[in-house]
């Protein structure tokens, strides 16, 4: 539910958590919808489910992943780049 991993964490989050890094979360589109995942990968957990026209904040897009927030429960988590628009 709190966007934060050792190396970054939402900026909303200084000051709570300690991170290397504190970012703005960029707000994007899903443009295909699908699972949402714990890790950076296509087996890792997943956590829930994306749709289309979702919004995304992104804090991360990286190695073919992009990491951030989704949905109204804020759930934090990892989806492939190619599926979050601009």
């Amino acid at each position: 539910m709190h966007a934060y991993r050792p190396d970054l964490a939402d900026v909303a989050l200084a000051g709570r958590v300690i991170a290397s890094h504190y970012a703005e979360p960029a707000r994007r589109l899903v443009s295909l919808g699908g699972p949402l995942r714990a890790g950076a990968a296509s087996d890792a957990e997943v956590i829930g489910q994306v749709e289309a026209g979702d919004g995304f904040e992104m804090l991360d897009d990286s190695l073919g992943w992009a990491w951030g927030y989704a949905g109204p429960q804020r759930l934090v988590g990892y989806l492939p780049s190619e599926t979050v628009g601009v």
